[in-house]
């Protein structure tokens, strides 16, 4: 029986962690993301958005909420207090994107546009520009 109510406090926790303002006596924002992928606009589904409230100084706190996607590529959260909110997300085979969002308003809506993985740069490879052949621009004695 404590095991079952150990279960149940841990899926009603995570509105807690996000430390939820008060509707009625402080302003809270009803947040709406998309996640698309940039070369086509097309929804990525399954994506996870990672919201962290940021305080005056930048600095981001304890707690947070984890969201995942449609198979329209969106999420929402309603009750994100207003100031700084710093926003992650993660999909399988595109890079992470991470920005923060002053929110400001009854309702804020989010695009996200995540791009594809870029060639690494190793500094063992050779970068060198391509060698020009010396003899095909030096001039020929008459």
């Amino acid at each position: 029986m404590i095991c079952g109510l150990g279960i149940v406090l841990l899926l009603l926790a995570p509105g807690a962690m996000f430390a939820q303002k008060d509707k009625d006596t402080e302003p809270t924002s009803w947040v709406y993301f998309t996640v698309v992928k940039e070369e086509n606009g097309k929804p990525i589904r399954n994506a996870a958005v990672i919201m962290h409230p940021v305080n005056p100084k930048g600095k981001q706190e304890r707690g947070g909420l984890e969201l995942k996607t449609s198979a329209e590529g969106k999420a929402e959260f309603d009750g994100v207090p207003y100031g700084m909110l710093r926003v992650q997300v993660l999909a399988q085979g595109f890079q992470t994107y991470g920005e923060d969002f002053d929110i400001e308003k009854a309702t804020t809506e989010i695009t996200i546009k995540l791009k594809r993985p870029q060639n690494q740069y190793s500094v063992y490879d050779d970068h060198a520009p391509p060698k020009q052949d010396a003899g095909s621009d030096a001039k020929k004695p008459n």
